[in-house]
This record gives C-alpha cells, sequence and structure tokens, in this order.
C-alpha cells in the first residue's frame, strides 16, 4: 500500500511539472501535451478538470501512503509486545526453575525403599505428609465378609 501510495504521488508529481514546463498552455485557448506518442489537447475547462484530477490523485497517494504506514507502525508494536511478553514469560519461568532447583538441593533425597515407600525420592522421615501407622481395630462376632458367589433361588429374581 506504501509503494502504491508513493507511486501515485510521483505520477501526481510528474504530471504537475509536465505542465509547469509547458508555456504554451497557459497562453491559448487550447493546450496540447504528448504522453507515450499521443497527443492531448485539452481547452482550459478540461485543462482544469485535469488538474482537479491529479490532485485527487496525489490525494489519494497520500492518503494510501499514510494508511499503510499507521498498518506497518501497529504491526510493529504488537510484534514487540508480544516479543516483551515472552521474554517476561521466559524470564519468570527461569525463576521458578531456579527456586526449584534451590528447594531441591536443600532437601536430602535417599533411594532406600524402607524410608521413601512413595517412591518421589524424598525420605518420608522428613516430609510433612508421611505413611501413617496402620491401626488395627478388633473384630467384632457379627461382622462378617460375605464374598464369593450367591444362588438365586426361583422365587427371588
Amino acid at each position: 500500500m506504501i509503494v502504491l501510495g508513493l507511486l501515485l504521488i510521483v505520477l501526481a508529481g510528474a504530471a504537475v511539472i509536465a505542465v509547469s514546463w509547458d508555456e504554451t498552455a497557459a497562453s491559448t485557448a487550447t493546450a496540447s501535451f504528448t504522453v507515450f506518442d499521443r497527443t492531448f489537447q485539452f481547452t482550459q475547462l478540461e485543462f482544469f478538470f485535469a488538474g482537479v484530477a491529479t490532485g485527487a490523485v496525489f490525494l489519494l497517494g497520500l492518503a494510501m501512503l499514510l494508511s499503510g504506514m499507521r498498518r506497518s507502525a501497529a504491526r510493529r508494536r504488537q510484534l514487540r509486545d508480544s516479543r516483551m511478553e515472552a521474554r517476561n514469560r521466559v524470564a519468570r519461568l527461569e525463576e521458578e526453575k531456579r527456586e526449584l532447583e534451590r528447594k531441591l538441593e536443600a532437601t536430602p533425597t535417599t533411594t532406600d525403599p524402607a524410608v521413601d515407600r512413595d517412591r518421589d525420592g524424598v525420605d518420608d522421615r522428613l516430609e510433612d505428609t508421611g505413611p501413617h501407622p496402620r491401626v488395627d481395630i478388633p473384630q467384632q462376632p457379627n461382622d462378617r465378609l460375605v464374598a464369593g458367589r450367591h444362588e438365586r433361588t426361583v422365587d427371588s429374581r
């Protein structure tokens, strides 16, 4: 969009320069211009409207140039913000990693299965939530564990 805007501005500028170099255009009733081996003859009214069209092309090119620059600036701003966010996220993760490494170095580790029943690499005697001793409850005379097959009778479907 920026390139097209610049092209329209240059085209309008070239038209203004071509008209300003022709001394006979302002002095006669009709003006003739040769562009790419084609001759154009304009009356003063047509010449005025050609100038208006040239000004409109210039303004269109300027508007396209400015909108393209605005869009590019917004894209760069968004890219810069996303990079800063990613950089902050990486720094936060690195800090968390260092903190976890410090905790790991401070905690003694063991591989003895007798003192590491949950197999997390930390002595269960040093953990706050180590395994609890089993509590035996005396069996009551009417407690029965019923397991196995139950046979159905014809009456109880």
